[in-house]
């Protein structure tokens, strides 16, 4: 007797946003479903999502909500719409010194921890002179991101599970790294004095927190504005995009 494993809305979504080539930034942007909802699913914090929110992801995906909560098999789905959703996939590759950048596409440095002086433990944060992905420009416009404000970065540790793995890359939007640029609950690059953190950013009356996926291991910080000077923490910018090898 063949007894099929049971889903549930997260690996469900994850499933989809595979297949389609969406990140849930890109969900959030053509559903209205907030991203910090869609980060909660993900998640898992949220295990019975809103009819709602449902209804609209599925419609997008043109699936049902029972296939969509795990309680129907996935099956195939028809093409989401709008019929352009792999378009990320090829608007973003790897290049090198000797791949010619197209007219339509820009080269995004990625930025990288960089000690002071070898042995003390000091760092600063730079762009690398190696290391870029090249994006489209269309995809850069249609993201409200200025070519010369983007920015790559890479994820470390397990903090941000199961959303985003070790070795992730996000794009950064630096034209968004104000105090008054946070959207609750969206991802933000964030330079810790010297180092790179990514993390979820909520504003506080006298201050920010920021949330990690995984909170089980990663509990929330919360800092005052007095507190981000004397640890000389700033917002490097908005995630608008990340990517990662599937495993």
């Amino acid at each position: 007797m063949h007894v099929m494993q049971k889903r549930n809305v997260a690996s469900v979504l994850r499933a989809l946003l595979d297949r389609h080539g969406i990140s849930p930034t890109e969900l959030h942007r053509r559903t209205g479903v907030p991203q910090s909802t869609l980060s909660r699913i993900l998640s898992e914090k949220i295990v019975d999502p809103s009819d709602k929110h449902v209804s609209k992801i599925a419609e997008y995906f043109g699936v049902s909500t029972d296939q969509l909560r795990g309680r129907v098999e996935l099956g195939e789905s028809r093409e989401a719409t709008p019929a352009r959703s792999h378009a990320e996939l090829r608007d973003i590759s790897l290049w090198d010194d000797d791949t010619p950048v197209e007219d339509d596409e820009v080269s995004i440095p990625f930025l990288r921890e960089v000690e002071l002086a070898a042995g003390s433990g000091r760092f600063v944060i730079e762009e690398s002179e190696k290391a870029s992905l090249r994006f489209g420009k269309r995809s850069l416009r249609h993201n409200g991101v200025q070519f010369d404000q983007a920015k790559c970065v890479t994820v470390r540790g397990n903090s941000m599970l199961p959303v985003l793995r070790d070795g992730a890359t996000v794009g950064v939007n630096a034209g968004k790294s104000g105090i008054g640029d946070i959207v609750d609950g969206d991802l933000y690059a964030i330079n810790h004095n010297g180092q790179l953190r990514v993390k979820q950013l909520y504003r506080l009356p006298t201050g920010i927190r920021l949330r990690s996926f995984n909170r089980d291991e990663h509990p929330d910080e919360d800092y005052s504005f007095q507190q981000m000077q004397e640890e000389q923490i700033s917002i490097l910018g908005h995630v608008f995009w990340w990517g990662m090898y599937a495993r």
